[in-house]
């Protein structure tokens, strides 16, 4: 369910938003730089204006700048400085990102200040991120810390009004720092986990099922196998009844063997007592075969004789 439910939607919602901004670079990209009263009148922020590129004319607030920290660039650790931009002929004051240095360790690395008075500049349009609740602006050394770019958080942590959204300062602009370049416009692989998911999601059910059918049938096989395998009716109550109809001297044998009782009609019998059984009538019916030979080959008469009658039977007396 949860294939259904949260994984697949979020790998297909990535997809759309990869799609959706990469739709909007190439769009942006081929416009030309437009002053920012065109494209962004106000201090709100259109979504559909984002990545395009616009020019501003004003200056440099040094003295609110920010640093953002734990960021990555070109897979190397960096950090990325923010610096508000004071708009001529208004009050409005944009937050750029001018760029990135790399950190070095235990100290805050030098930042090439921006350039004094008033310059023209531009960047691209640029959406806020978003602020976790568990953290906000900070200090070290004496230099101010965000950990996100959200004018909200640095315009609060300044006591400045800024717009809603920021610029991303273009190649060699004033104050132009190392630059972060346009994401790759590839879809990425959201589309394909996200297909993944779904199949997953399809199949788990499937084989849970089969499995599962499959040691049912498993085990009615081994309880047909434990079971009698034929339930017609056997002749014959025991051996016993049986050496009633054999000659005397076959009786007088088999009366020797231990006597075995068939099963009772319908009580189930395993296949080792099955065994057991036809053993011992097999041992019965030979020892019978023994008793009659033996009586028949050299033996006397079976009716009992004292030695003196044999005596005088044979020379007279």
């Amino acid at each position: 369910m949860a294939c259904f439910t949260l994984l697949a939607p979020w790998q297909l919602g990535k997809n759309t938003d990869t799609e959706r901004r990469n739709d909007l670079i190439r769009t942006a990209t081929s416009l030309e730089t437009a002053p920012i009263d065109d494209v962004a009148p106000g201090s709100a922020f259109d979504p559909e204006t984002e990545w395009r590129e616009v020019s501003v004319t004003g200056r440099y607030l040094e003295d609110r700048q920010a640093l953002v920290r734990l960021r990555n660039v070109k897979e190397r650790p960096a950090i990325e400085v923010l610096t508000p931009f004071a708009v001529s002929g208004s009050d409005r004051v944009v937050l750029v990102n001018r760029g990135f240095v790399r950190p070095t360790e235990g100290a805050v690395p030098d930042i090439p200040p921006p350039p004094a008075g008033e310059v023209t500049i531009a960047g691209r349009i640029r959406a806020a991120e978003s602020v976790s609740n568990d953290r906000g602006a900070g200090d070290q050394d004496g230099v101010l810390t965000v950990p996100s770019i959200n004018p909200g958080l640095v315009g609060g942590a300044t006591g400045t009004k800024l717009d809603e959204f920021y610029l991303q300062l273009s190649k060699d602009q004033p104050g132009a720092l190392g630059e972060i370049e346009l994401p790759h416009l590839d879809s990425g692989p959201y589309l394909s986990y996200g297909l993944q998911w779904l199949a997953f999601g399809i199949m788990a059910p499937l084989g849970v099922g089969y499995f599962l059918w499959a040691e049912i049938k498993a085990r009615r096989r081994a309880a047909e196998a434990s079971a009698p395998e034929s339930s017609e009716p056997r002749s014959g109550g025991t051996t016993e009844q049986t050496a009633a109809a054999e000659s005397p001297d076959e009786a007088h044998a088999a009366a020797a063997v231990v006597r075995t009782p068939t099963p009772t009609k319908g009580a189930p019998e395993s296949r080792a007592e099955r065994k057991r059984r036809m053993r011992e009538e097999l041992r019965a019916a030979a020892g019978a075969s023994v008793t009659r030979q033996v009586g028949q080959i050299g033996q006397g008469p079976t009716s009992e004789e004292s030695a003196s009658d044999k005596l005088n039977r044979r020379y007279g007396g």
